[in-house]
């Protein structure tokens, strides 16, 4: 399942959410609604999923279907290809290694995050299982990477 949903009042990089699990996603969304900033959001379900997108392959080889993201947001423990691995080519390949990427995960495990950040990641985020807490952690990270950090413009991505 993937979706893009743009506001045209207010233009933002594209939210790209790699999330293999429904009800997570459905609570990123809904929390995502409810921020004032109107983010465009793609879903890929897995990491295959989420290299075609970024590589303009498979069903994403037209570049209106797979504008480059502004952030992305990727979970660790997906069906296949896991984040680890999607992480990692995504910070080796020149064309792709400046999109931020944050981890949103269920995995607090050491060896997990400091593999991450060997792989370049800019910002690690276990996923809290209390419901206010991760309202709490999802308005935070909008505000941080959409209010306070400014992001790469790929709007006129030839690439």
């Amino acid at each position: 399942m993937t979706q893009i949903s743009v506001s045209p009042m207010q233009q933002t990089p594209l939210l790209l959410i790699v999330e293999d699990s429904n009800e997570d996603f459905e609570a990123l969304q809904r929390f995502l609604g409810r921020s004032t900033i109107a983010i465009a959001i793609q879903r890929c379900v897995n990491g295959e999923q989420a290299l075609a997108f970024l590589y303009r392959s498979g069903s994403y080889v037209e570049r209106q279907s797979a504008p480059r993201p502004g952030l992305i947001l990727l979970d660790l423990n997906l069906p296949g290809t896991d984040g680890r691995e999607v992480l990692r080519r995504i910070k080796q390949d020149d064309n792709l290694k400046m999109i931020p990427v944050v981890v949103f995960t269920t995995s607090n495990n050491p060896k997990d995050i400091e593999v991450c950040y060997q792989y370049g990641v800019n910002s690690y985020i276990v996923k809290p299982i209390n419901f206010a807490q991760l309202k709490r952690d999802i308005q935070m990270l909008v505000e941080y990477w959409f209010e306070v950090t400014t992001l790469p413009d790929y709007s006129q991505d030839s690439l």
